[in-house]
């Protein structure tokens, strides 16, 4: 009986010990930078790189680990990465972290004087005996490769996070919706991201998210990492021969000078329908303009934050798998007889295209994480999302602090509501969008999954 007594006992204090320790231990987090300019000669979304002397591109995020696998986040300053390319990028970072390819999260910022990267579209070129253009992969692959070694590197300057702290504020001058609604309610006019018509940049800003979102992770009172999330496309002006992160690269390095001891990572939202069309005529000294105004939200969120004690416990990744509905006008036998026909391989053209159908045949599934931090769900998203999403992404938990991530996997394209798909204009057109309708129904499902569980 005394030998169970003390046996019993040593088991309680031995559990009690391993719960300490683990309990102890908590989450860490380490950061990843890596120059993600391409070299002269590189075929870019729209132009060909011929100097890199202006800022540089970054391929950025953070690894967390203390909570099961360790989590992924990545930013590139790209205009999209989609299909196979997508899949790539995860299976390299995952690999390099000694995690799953589904608990990383890749998104771009959509630039446009950038690279794109769809190594299914590369495929599809190659076996048609056709020049890869803008899909040649080599550089895409020496990025992915240097991210992978940052990222194994990183793990071993990993610092404890005492505190997660979140912040908002309002950006002015920024964000305006591009679609101007005619009086029998379908779209009478785009208000691009440079918009030279004053009478369209008169127009009301329209459904936006004014607001910018900062996540920032604490070991003690010193910032490890810096969040960022704002929704709008990030163009000043584009279609030169030189790489650029834009207005929200500039914002983002101003707010790196302000709080140097931290890596600043930028996401963007939401933001398919979004632009800064009302405050951009695109005169090119717009976009410092921009940029700081962008960086005075990034600021007020930063100094708004609020912390809170951050336990293994608080952390969790939930993954909810869709299958997006195709576009009805797109089609292989078309698609593949349209790839001989069509100049320049184009951003979202007949490759892409054909890229993501014959994946959606295959019944491909397409991941959309959520991940928590205490109160804070921050929800990576495929394609180049409507704002709406977003919106109602907040509206449905008003209790947290809800952010958004979209242009992550980049295959679908423009994503817009069911109502917009019958309005018309650019976005939602068969140009521009591979999804139906029916899209809508599919993804706020998934977000009221992800947001309504637990961690």
């Amino acid at each position: 009986m005394k030998y169970l007594v003390w046996l019993s006992a040593s088991l309680v204090v031995l559990a009690t010990q391993w719960c300490f320790a683990d309990a102890t231990k908590g989450i860490h987090v380490s950061t990843f930078d890596v120059d993600a300019t391409p070299p002269v000669g590189t075929a870019m979304a729209y132009k060909v790189c011929e100097s890199t002397n202006e800022m540089s591109l970054r391929c950025r995020g953070i690894v967390l680990t203390g909570s099961g696998d360790p989590i992924v986040l990545c930013a590139v300053d790209w205009i999209g990465i989609g299909n196979e390319g997508h899949d790539a990028f995860c299976e390299a970072l995952a690999n390099a972290a000694g995690t799953q390819p589904q608990r990383v999260a890749v998104h771009t910022l959509h630039q446009h004087d950038a690279p794109a990267c769809d190594f299914g579209a590369e495929k599809i070129l190659k076996d048609a005996g056709l020049p890869c253009g803008r899909w040649e992969g080599t550089f895409a692959r020496d990025l992915i490769k240097r991210t992978a070694e940052a990222v194994r590197d990183s793990l071993k300057k990993a610092q404890p996070v005492t505190q997660v702290g979140f912040g908002e504020a309002k950006v002015e001058g920024v964000a305006s919706n591009r679609r101007i609604m005619g009086p029998d309610g379908h779209v009478r006019a785009v208000r691009y991201t440079a918009t030279k018509d004053p009478a369209l940049r008169a127009e009301p800003e329209g459904v936006i998210d004014p607001m910018v979102s900062c996540i920032s992770f604490w070991n003690g009172e010193k910032p490890i990492a810096v969040l960022t999330y704002y929704a709008c496309h990030p163009q000043s002006y584009y279609m030169t021969n030189t790489p650029s992160p834009d207005f929200p690269g500039i914002a983002r390095f101003i707010r790196g000078q302000g709080v140097p001891e931290a890596l600043h990572v930028h996401f963007n939202g939401a933001g398919g329908n979004i632009g800064a069309g009302k405050y951009n005529d695109g005169s090119h000294e717009n976009r410092v303009l921009l940029a700081q105004r962008l960086a005075d939200g990034m600021k007020r969120a930063f100094e708004a934050t609020q912390k809170s004690p951050l336990a293994a416990s608080d952390v969790a990744w939930n993954i909810e798998r869709v299958v997006l509905p195709v576009a009805p006008y797109l089609d292989e036998v078309k698609l593949r007889e349209e790839l001989p026909k069509v100049k320049d391989t184009p951003f979202l053209g007949p490759a892409d295209r054909l890229s993501f159908v014959l994946r959606c045949m295959e019944g491909h599934q397409i991941e959309i994480p959520c991940l928590s931090l205490g109160g804070i769900r921050v929800v990576h998203m495929p394609g180049e999302l409507f704002v709406e999403y977003q919106l109602a992404a907040k509206a449905l938990r008003p209790d947290l602090h809800v952010c958004m991530a979209a242009y992550g996997d980049y295959g679908p394209g423009y994503i817009g509501t069911e109502k917009a798909y019958g309005e018309g204009g650019y976005e939602t057109s068969p140009r521009s969008s591979n999804t139906a309708p029916q899209v809508e129904h599919v993804l706020t499902g998934a977000l009221r999954k992800l947001l309504s569980r637990q961690p």
